[in-house]
């Protein structure tokens, strides 16, 4: 480990440096810069360069809310760049992670400190981490420009592993994808995406969304945003626009959606107005019957949600609420023209508030991710199921986004210890969770199996993760029952008029 490590690429000689004994190589680009005439086209392959490339800094993140990219300069900033951690570059066949970061679609940089690779990297595999268009720039369905743009960046990106991971110590016959919420739902994406077969061979989706647009749907809500910023949603004039204005109509029309439930459906009420689009092309069916028909039959599957996956969006924790509204928000969110009486029914106990939460959960993730297990069975392939019930404080509760923290082993005890509500024991029980998670992804990526018993509608295994992991039936029984009857598919415009 004496010197910084190199590594040549096909586009170039990139130098990084060791780190907790660990090689990391961060900000390499994977595709030229989308904006200019690239802007809204699909990824074209970074060019090459002379000399060696100091690989030492995250590249810039796309544009999104919260964070400024500057557009000023010459060249555009190289902000479709991918990052590297591997224990050993002079190793052969280590088995590979690549991470796609969430963020519903419209915010996410792999600079996230949460999603630093060390700490996998260290046990034994190549990690890598990218990032893609969001928001307007990748998502948004703009005419003339191609569907899904941030998860055709996730296929280059893809494509440059097969071509140079083997220089890192990695094998490219056996990369695994992983990654969270609107990762996960890319995954899931990718799954069924022509363009991406024979890129991965193993996949972990953590938390899959259940929104996946029609492309009227899509066209309608990209519509309001561009007429928000005063344009159509074309090429030719949201081109033009900086994407930092695109930035702020989004959010100006992200907080109107509930009111476009009648039009828009029940994607209105969730906190993203973007989704992939299954356009027919691209994307050719949503995942759910896409994997039932037997898509990625060849890709063995581990997948799993958190137990308490709405509690972080929940704007009304702690507020009274009403029956009228609950069974409102269950008219529009729950299975069937009888949800509300069968969640209640279900759960006899459940106060207005706390089935307002779990109707949440269950169709933002929770279902979505289950039937994805059930549809991988049916489709003749391979799945494996987990849920997280370990928590480390009361007021989150086994949140959205913490099995991801304790796969990469961000969180520490020290961060538990400082929170205001944490659990007496919460930060002695983090580290073998945390290890424990971890050890289970990386067996899984390194031989295809997780150490517990594949998923079949028969028995429903599950693995539990709290203070000690169990495997038993799928714990949320109840809300299953409740869905057993729905079809997971595109979500249409209901009103075509809009």
């Amino acid at each position: 480990m004496s010197g910084d490590p190199r590594i040549r690429t096909t586009a170039g000689t990139v130098r990084g440096r060791w780190e907790d004994a660990v090689a990391v190589f961060r900000g390499i680009p994977y595709a030229e810069p989308q904006f200019g005439a690239l802007r809204f086209m699909a990824p074209v392959r970074a060019r090459p360069w002379d000399g060696t490339r100091n690989a030492w800094e995250y590249g810039p993140p796309v544009p999104q809310a919260g964070i400024a990219t500057s557009m000023s300069g010459d060249r555009a900033p190289d902000c479709l760049t991918l990052n590297v951690w591997t224990p050993d570059p002079g190793a052969a066949g280590l088995p590979v992670l690549v991470w796609i970061h969430g963020g519903g679609y419209q915010e996410g940089t792999s600079a996230n400190p949460h999603a630093d690779g060390t700490t996998p990297a260290g046990s034994g595999a190549v990690v890598v981490s990218m990032n893609y268009r969001v928001g307007v720039e990748g998502f948004a369905h703009v005419i003339g420009a191609p569907a899904n743009r941030g998860i055709l960046d996730q296929i280059a990106a893809l494509r440059w592993v097969q071509d140079n991971i083997a220089a890192f110590g990695g094998n490219p016959g056996n990369v695994t994808v992983f990654g969270q919420s609107a990762g996960a739902g890319c995954i899931a994406a990718l799954l069924a995406m022509p363009a991406a077969a024979g890129l991965f061979r193993r996949a972990i989706p953590q938390s899959v969304p259940g929104t996946f647009f029609a492309p009227e749907l899509a066209a309608a809500i990209t519509a309001a945003i561009a007429a928000e910023a005063g344009a159509r949603a074309t090429v030719e004039e949201l081109a033009g626009i900086d994407p930092r204005i695109l930035v702020d109509a989004k959010n100006t029309i992200l907080e109107k959606m509930p009111a476009f439930v009648g039009t828009w459906g029940p994607m209105a009420l969730t906190p993203s107005p973007f989704s992939p689009v299954v356009d027919g092309d691209i994307l050719p069916a949503a995942p759910w019957p896409a994997l039932a028909a037997g898509a990625a039959r060849d890709i063995d599957l581990l997948v799993g949600h958190t137990r308490d996956e709405y509690r972080l969006f929940n704007t009304r924790l702690g507020t009274e609420m009403t029956d009228e509204e609950v069974d409102t928000t269950l008219g529009w969110l729950a299975p069937g023209s009888d949800g509300s009486r069968r969640y209640r029914g279900a759960y006899p106990e459940a106060t207005p508030a706390e089935l307002y939460e779990l109707v949440h959960a269950d169709s933002l993730f929770r279902m979505p991710t289950l039937h994805l297990a059930q549809a991988q069975q049916a489709g003749g392939g391979s799945a494996w199921l987990y849920e997280l019930c370990w928590s480390f404080n009361r007021e989150q509760g086994a949140s959205h986004s913490l099995d991801f923290l304790l796969v990469f082993g961000t969180l520490r005890p020290d961060d538990i210890r400082a929170h205001r509500s944490a659990y007496p024991d919460a930060a002695d029980q983090v580290t073998a969770v945390s290890r424990r998670m971890r050890t289970d992804w990386l067996d899984f990526a390194t031989h295809g199996n997780p150490g517990w018993p594949r998923y079949h509608p028969a028995d429903r295994t599950t693995r539990v993760y709290d203070t000690a992991p169990t495997t038993r039936p799928y714990p949320e029984e109840r809300s299953r029952r409740i869905w057993s009857d729905h079809r997971f598919d595109t979500l249409p415009l209901l009103d075509p008029r809009s």
